[in-house]
C-alpha cells in the first residue's frame, strides 16, 4: 500500500527541505542547491532568497560564491528565467535545455525578428567573440557582428530580455561574467566556470540530474508538475516519460489526498513523520516555494489570492506562508515591511519575522 499523506504534510516537509522551517541553511551555495536555483532576474529578491533561510547569513556571500569562488553561476535556466544555480550543476541543466531546440522553430524566429540563418549564424558567432574574453552585451554585439558581418543582428541582440542570447545559455555557451563599473558581462562557461566538463551529459543523463534535485526540493512530484517548473510544459512528453522511468529505482510511490505523485525514496520515511507546519515566514518575491509548485495548488495558493501573488507580466509578489500556506503578501517600503493579510495570522510570530527580514533588508 503506497503512503498516503495530506497536503500540509507535504508543504510542511518543503518547507523543512527548503531551508525554511528551520531557516537551516549552511551556505549559500548549499541553499541554492537545494532550491534546485534560485531566480535571479531580480537579484535582491534572490539574495534575500538565500538569506532568509541561513541561521546567520553573511552579506555578499552570493557575490563572493558568484565572482570570487565561482561557485554558483548566474545564466537563463529553468522556464527561460535567470537563475543562481551551482556551477557543477550548470552541465546537466544545459544538457537538457540544450536538447529542446525551440530557436529551431520558424514561430520563434518569428516572434524574435531573425530568420534561420541569422539564428544558426548568432549561435555560432558568440562562442567565438566569448572565446578567453568577457565582454558588456554592447561588446558582445560589436564582436558578433565583426563576425558575421550582419548589421542588422544589432537590434535583435540588445533588444528584449536577452532572448536570443538564451539559446547560447541553453547549450552551455554562455554564462553572465562579474559586472564591470556597474554593467552586466557575459563569459563562456568554458572560461568562467572551474571544471567545465570537455562534453556535456547526455540529455538523459541531465534529466535524471534535474528531476533528483526537484523533487528532493519540491516533491512528491509528477513529470507534469516538474515539466511546468523546468519548462512551463514546454518539454517533450516522451522525454519526461524516460526521466523518470530512468529514476524508477530510486523512487517512491505516494499519495496526497488521493493523488498519486513520486518521491524519492530515501525521503519517504521522512515526509510521512513530518507534522503540519505552524510556523510564519515571509519569503521574497520569485521564490522557489512558490515557483516549484504548479499555480493552481489550492492548498498553497488559495483561488482568491493568486491575483495578488502571480501578478501581470510574470511578477511573484512576496508573500506571508502560515501553516506552509500563502496567508497574504509584503512589500518593503523605506526600511518597513508592509503586511497585507489574506486570513488571521499569529500577531506574535508575525512580528517576529517581520522584524527578522526587516533586518536583513536594512543591511
Amino acid at each position: 500500500m503506497n503512503l498516503q499523506v495530506t497536503w500540509p504534510q507535504v508543504l510542511a516537509w518543503r518547507l523543512r527541505r527548503q531551508f525554511v522551517d528551520p531557516a537551516a541553511g549552511p551556505d549559500a551555495v548549499s541553499v541554492v542547491r537545494r532550491l534546485s536555483g534560485v531566480q535571479a532576474q531580480v537579484a535582491s529578491s534572490a539574495e534575500l532568497a538565500v538569506a532568509v533561510r541561513r541561521a546567520d547569513p553573511r552579506r555578499g556571500e552570493v557575490d563572493e560564491a558568484l565572482w570570487r569562488d565561482r561557485t554558483l553561476v548566474k545564466t537563463w535556466t529553468a522556464r527561460g528565467t535567470l537563475h543562481l544555480v551551482p556551477a557543477d550543476e550548470l552541465p546537466a541543466h544545459a544538457a537538457v535545455l540544450g536538447s529542446f531546440r525551440h530557436w529551431d522553430k520558424g514561430s520563434w524566429q518569428r516572434g524574435h525578428g531573425v530568420t534561420a540563418a541569422e539564428t544558426a549564424a548568432i549561435l555560432e558567432a558568440v562562442p567565438k567573440a566569448l572565446e578567453g574574453r568577457t565582454l558588456t552585451r554592447e561588446e558582445l554585439v560589436e564582436a558578433v557582428i565583426g563576425i558575421t558581418g550582419d548589421g542588422h543582428l544589432a537590434e535583435a541582440l540588445t533588444s528584449g530580455w536577452g532572448a536570443l542570447l538564451k539559446p547560447l545559455s541553453f547549450l552551455g555557451e554562455l554564462c553572465y561574467g562579474p559586472p564591470r563599473e556597474g554593467r552586466v558581462t557575459f563569459a563562456s562557461p568554458r572560461d568562467h566556470v572551474p571544471g567545465w566538463p570537455a562534453a556535456l551529459p547526455s540529455p538523459e543523463e541531465g534529466g535524471a540530474v534535474l528531476v533528483r534535485s526537484f523533487l528532493g526540493a519540491h516533491g512528491p512530484g509528477t513529470p507534469e508538475t516538474f515539466d511546468t517548473w523546468l519548462y512551463r510544459g514546454g518539454a517533450r512528453k516522451a522525454a519526461l516519460r524516460g526521466w523518470f522511468r530512468d529514476l524508477a529505482p530510486e523512487l517512491a510511490e505516494v499519495e496526497v489526498e488521493g493523488r498519486p505523485m513520486v518521491l524519492l525514496a530515501e525521503h519517504l520515511d521522512e515526509l510521512a513523520a513530518t507534522p503540519p507546519a505552524g510556523g510564519v515566514h515571509l519569503l521574497p518575491g520569485f521564490d522557489q516555494y512558490i515557483l516549484g509548485a504548479p499555480r493552481d495548488l489550492e492548498p498553497l495558493l488559495p483561488r482568491e489570492a493568486r491575483a495578488k501573488v502571480s501578478r501581470a507580466a510574470g511578477w511573484i509578489s512576496p508573500v506571508v506562508v502560515h501553516r506552509g500556506r500563502v496567508a497574504g503578501v509584503w512589500e518593503a517600503k523605506n526600511g518597513e515591511v508592509a503586511v497585507e493579510l489574506f486570513e488571521d495570522v499569529p500577531a506574535a510570530a508575525l512580528a517576529a519575522e517581520t522584524e527578522r527580514v526587516k533586518a536583513l533588508l536594512n543591511r
